[in-house]
């Protein structure tokens, strides 16, 4: 699943183009109506050409209320950065703008809205290549243009083909296991009682699951699950998800706090960041300065120390520690936003490096600094597994090449990588830097597993009679390719977490149980069975007898084998049959229908269907009014 999130001046259109893409205006406050401008975030789903279904955060345009658009920009998957064909390039359009390119949101849409209001076509073309230069060394540099007017419907479809195009490129979110919903919105609903919403990150929520809220550390649980106004039982990383939470009034949750599974995570009220001053800033970041924090959806003050230098300068990067008043929740590589609480102005951002450093360290320690900078590239057994995280499940030499290290350097970050158990080779015990062979980063492999047992636990729970889930239907729900989903079945059933069963698959303690009512219709069909071994009742008899669910779990068995749409047998009587023909073949050389209607003293009617049976399989083959063996069984 994906996020997408509006950014641009405000009035030029963000919020009418949503309600003209999805039907639903996302201003949800009466004065945001009254006033025509979007105050706070506003959310709503769209179902794109590809079938998939998007989540949409829309943010306020207006510099007098950017800090709640940051509360919503942190968590999106791409942009649609908005531009009103009408007045080009303003203010917030860059303010904006320089938030995602801290944020690093590289995929998105640059939207040319309100085309209808532009004098003529020279004129869009002129505020086309303003807003490109603009653009230039930005994260959505390349992003591609679409006009569109929300008003008359003109470019709609265009847009909705680009954003399906742009979200196919941007792998999911990966499962580590590990969730955390920042939250945006905390209401009441009648009958339901507390509920917040936020984008899932880093995991899975199921309902029934024990939470944590931090940094108050107040205890609940799910309750129910929401996604796209959809009850699921389990919401997946990267969705918009509703909570309900029970066992907390709406009152002892607030904006900016992180939902969680209790002992997974804890805040802290230190951080030791990577910091990029904006090249427009109003002056140098000085140490010391008050400055406030957001990230995720929390907002918090605190004090920038400035470590290795004085200042950092417009344009320039250094390194920070963050000693904030408040406890924020935090991991290695968020990004973050940096603004000065008055006048209000965005500073800059940049990446955690780490979220619980241990103490205040001195502000000129070239320890320190030569630390951060190693944190900030990272060790190469650190890039080759964020690689893997970002592509999930690929070829192993996709995962070096998307980490971008040379040879040596593969070499070595492999081995370690494999070694602390961090990455799995799935169709292979060794494999080199260049192999093709498929691997994964232990989180995501765990996340895939998981993904898969609730899939077969959920099958099992829905089709009782069932003897598995058909692996094609697990494939598609997992929407995993033919050769990853082949490896990971392999793998599954190699570590007992499956059984197979002919095309299925089955948790290891799962049996079909029949009732003791169906199991005594079970027993009488068996009985004239075997009354009639070969000349057995129809299947719409056996249907009849025990019904279509029983039936069709008593072929999954292999207790009834059904060798054309009317006729069916048991189990040992067909393996009678069957032995019975390879054996008068191979002593006469052929078998016609009338022989073998003889030696099981049954109709033409079994006859035919059993021995065209046996043909398609190939066991025999017709020869004139004769069948001879192909190959035999036993």
């Amino acid at each position: 699943m994906h996020v997408i999130g509006t950014a641009g001046h405000v009035d030029h259109g963000k919020s009418t183009l949503i309600a003209a893409l999805t039907g639903v205006h996302p201003d949800r406050l009466r004065e945001e109506r009254e006033r025509e401008m979007t105050i706070d975030l506003g959310f709503g789903w769209l179902l794109l050409p590809n079938g998939e279904t998007v989540g949409i955060v829309d943010v306020p345009g207006h510099r007098d209320f950017i800090e709640n658009m940051l509360a919503g920009v942190g968590g999106i998957d791409a942009a649609l950065f908005v531009v009103a064909a009408d007045e080009g390039v303003m203010p917030q359009t860059r303010e904006h703008l320089g938030i995602l390119d801290l944020l690093q949101i590289e995929r998105g849409i640059v939207v040319l809205t309100k085309i209808d209001l532009a004098p003529d076509t020279d004129w869009l073309d002129l505020v086309e290549a303003d807003v490109r230069d603009v653009l230039n060394d930005t994260v959505l540099a390349e992003a591609p243009i679409i006009r569109v007017s929300a008003r008359t419907g003109a470019g709609l479809e265009d847009l909705k083909a680009a954003l399906s195009a742009v979200l196919e490129e941007t792998p999911s979110r990966p499962d580590l296991g590990r969730p955390r919903l920042p939250v945006d919105r905390v209401f009441t609903m009648s009958g339901f009682g507390t509920v917040v919403t936020g984008t899932l990150m880093d995991g899975s929520l199921h309902v029934g699951d024990e939470l944590e809220i931090l940094p108050s550390g107040q205890r609940g649980r799910v309750r129910g699950l929401q996604t796209h106004r959809q009850k699921e039982d389990q919401a997946a990383p990267g969705s918009r998800t509703a909570v309900n939470v029970s066992g907390l009034d709406v009152s002892q949750i607030q904006r900016g706090e992180v939902l969680t599974h209790p002992h997974q995570y804890h805040a802290s009220q230190r951080l030791d960041v990577q910091f990029r001053m904006v090249r427009d800033a109003s002056g140098a970041l000085k140490h010391g300065t008050e400055v406030k924090l957001f990230i995720g959806t929390s907002e918090v003050v605190g004090r920038a120390r400035i470590l290795g230098a004085d200042q950092v300068a417009p344009g320039e990067v250094g390194f920070l520690q963050l000693e904030l008043r408040n406890p924020v929740v935090a991991v290695r590589g968020d990004r973050y936003i940096l603004r000065r609480p008055s006048p209000g102005e965005t500073l800059g951002g940049g990446v955690v490096l780490d979220a619980d450093p241990r103490g205040r360290y001195r502000r000129k320690d070239t320890v320190v600094i030569e630390r951060l900078k190693a944190l900030t590239q990272g060790t190469p057994a650190e890039v080759l597994l964020h690689a893997a995280l970002s592509l999930g499940i690929a070829p192993l030499r996709d995962t070096v090449r998307r980490a971008r290290l040379e040879a040596d350097q593969a070499q070595s970050a492999l081995q370690e990588a494999l070694g602390t158990g961090q990455l799995v080779l799935m169709e292979n015990d060794s494999a080199g830097p260049d192999s093709d062979v498929l691997a994964a980063h232990t989180a995501v492999w765990a996340g895939e597993t998981a993904r898969a047992e609730r899939e077969v636990i959920a099958f099992h729970r829905m089709n009782p009679l069932r003897m598995g889930i058909p692996r094609e239907m697990l494939k598609s729900r997992l929407k995993m390719s033919q050769r990853v989903f082949l490896a990971a079945v392999r793998a599954w059933v190699s570590e007992g977490k499956f059984k197979e069963n002919r095309l299925t698959l089955q948790s290891p303690g799962f049996q079909v149980l029949f009732t003791p009512q169906q199991q005594a219709r079970v027993d009488g069909l068996l009985k004239q069975c075997a009354a009639a071994p070969y000349a057995t009742p129809s299947v719409k008899e056996c249907i009849a007898a025990v019904g279509e669910d029983v039936y069709n779990a008593l072929l999954e068995q292999g207790t009834l084998i059904s060798v054309s749409p009317e006729v069916v047998f048991r189990s040992a009587d067909y393996q009678v049959m069957l032995t019975g023909v390879e054996q008068a073949i191979q002593r006469d050389g052929s078998l016609t229908a009338a022989q073998f209607r003889d030696l099981f003293n049954t109709s033409r009617k079994y006859a035919l269907a059993f021995l065209e049976h046996l043909d398609a399989t190939g066991v025999t083959a017709r020869d004139g009014d004769v069948r001879k063996l192909v190959k035999k069984t036993g």
